[in-house]
């Protein structure tokens, strides 16, 4: 009988990490709809995630008609520069293409509205003097 108890046992915390799973997966998609955002690619927390995510809609709202991609990826550029450290990258538009390397963890490539927006960071290295 033993066995068959730990055997439920198992087949119950299984289930109940999938519905976990399940249930974080939805949370993420309503925040990923709340913004109107579209992730293409990504190799980012999620909650670094949602800090682009809110700063590109925050200025969108704040320029109606015509986004101003300069602007937003400067931006974007400073805050990740002083919220995570040097040296974040970031590229807007409605037409570019990109082949970056980027430190682990710092990688998105995601759609807001009509605008695609692309954000990485690079590892800096002191220079040496000698």
């Amino acid at each position: 009988m033993e066995g068959v108890e730990l055997e439920l046992e198992r087949r119950s915390k299984f289930l109940n990490s999938l519905i976990q799973q399940k249930k974080k997966a939805k949370e993420e998609q309503e925040q990923k709809d709340e913004f109107n955002v579209r992730v293409r690619a990504s190799d980012m927390p999620l909650s670094v995630q949602n800090r682009a995510f809110s700063l590109s809609r925050e200025l969108l709202n704040a320029t109606p008609g015509k986004a101003d991609n300069k602007r937003l990826a400067l931006a974007l550029k400073k805050d990740f520069d002083s919220a995570y450290g040097p040296a974040w990258h970031c590229i807007v538009g409605t037409s570019f293409g990109s082949y970056v390397t980027h430190s682990v963890g710092g990688f998105i490539y995601f759609q807001i509205d009509k605008v695609y927006v692309l954000l990485f960071k690079t590892a800096v290295e002191p220079l040496d003097h000698q």
